[in-house]
Order: structure tokens, then sequence, then C-alpha cells
């Protein structure tokens, strides 16, 4: 998939993982939303980039992934900013095994909603144009010599549920955590 005029929405994008694939995706002539819930981070973050990149090409969006309405408002602000969406990486993630309900909230129930919503945007049956979603895991999914239990077994389902790719295939959509330039 070339992404040169895409509209892309990378959650967790302020630091880390995320930052580096908004940075790719710009870097590619993408458009990009940072999805963050480190304000003082994705501020930054966005004002980085906007040294690097026209500032037009970058939207900040504090939200916390966990919380389902705003969720929903930041894709509708993506929509309403860029006028659609191409690309969702659902990357945020953390590991608190002590707050472990919130740890799925964001680990598991985000990136599933974020799916949904991705599939609702980007559908052709809703106007959309298709697109691209990646949901990142971490390798807990696949196997660990870790004692975090809660993060075992929310990657397990992070990847079982990667695996219904034929569920998304109907949609035109591909779960592969690529870029093309």
């Amino acid at each position: 998939m070339h992404v040169n005029g895409k509209v892309a929405l990378v959650t967790g994008a302020a630091q880390g993982i995320g930052r580096a694939i908004a940075e790719a995706l710009l870097h590619k002539g993408a458009k990009v939303a940072l999805v963050d819930w480190s304000y003082e981070a994705g501020v930054e973050c966005k004002a980085a980039l906007d040294e690097q990149f026209e500032p037009q090409k970058t939207l900040f969006i504090h939200c916390d992934v966990s919380d389902q309405e705003k969720l929903r408002d930041a894709f509708r602000k993506v929509v309403d900013y860029f006028g659609k969406l191409d690309i969702l990486v659902n990357n945020a993630g953390v590991n608190n095994e002590k707050n472990w309900e919130k740890m799925l909230q964001i680990n598991l129930v985000s990136v599933i909603s974020g799916t949904y919503l991705g599939l609702d945007y980007m559908s052709k049956q809703n106007g959309g144009e298709g697109g691209i979603i990646v949901n990142m895991s971490s390798l807990a999914a696949i196997g660990s010599n870790t004692t975090d239990w809660p993060e075992c077994g929310e990657q397990g389902l992070a990847t079982t549920a990667s695996v219904c790719e034929p569920l998304l295939s109907s949609y035109n959509y591909v779960t592969k955590p690529s870029v093309e330039s």
C-alpha cells in the first residue's frame, strides 16, 4: 500500500514505537493523527514533527483509548480534520499488572474497539475508500518467560483476534504490520 496522501491514526503515538511509526508514515507522505494519553508528550511530539514536516500534516488528539467515548471522538476528529481515514495503527499499550483491569482495557478492549471503529470509517459500504489496520502486540503473545499472566493472556487474545483476518478481508483490509513506499 502506498501511503503518500493517505491519512493515518496512530494510538500511543507520542513516544516509542508509535512515534517511530508516525515519523515513518510522514516521511512517506501520509498525514498522521497522533493519539496519546500523555498531553505533555503529545504536544512535544507534534511540535518536533512540525519542525520536520508541514504542521497541517499532523494532528495531536489527547485521548485515553480505554474510554470508549473518547476513542470514538478521536476517530471523528480525524475525519473532521483530514476528511478521511485510510490507515489505523492500534499501538497504545501498557504493562501494569497491579492495575490489570486498566491494562486489559488499553491493550485488548481498545484494540478491538479501534478495529471496529476503523472498519466503520474505512469501509467502502460506509463511503470509505478501504484501508489498512495494524494491531500491535507484545512478544508475550507468542511465549514469554514473564510471570505477568495478565499481559500474556491479553496479548494472546490480541494475537488470536488477528488470526481472524478472513473476517476482515471481506472489508478489503489486511492486518499485516507493513508499510510500503
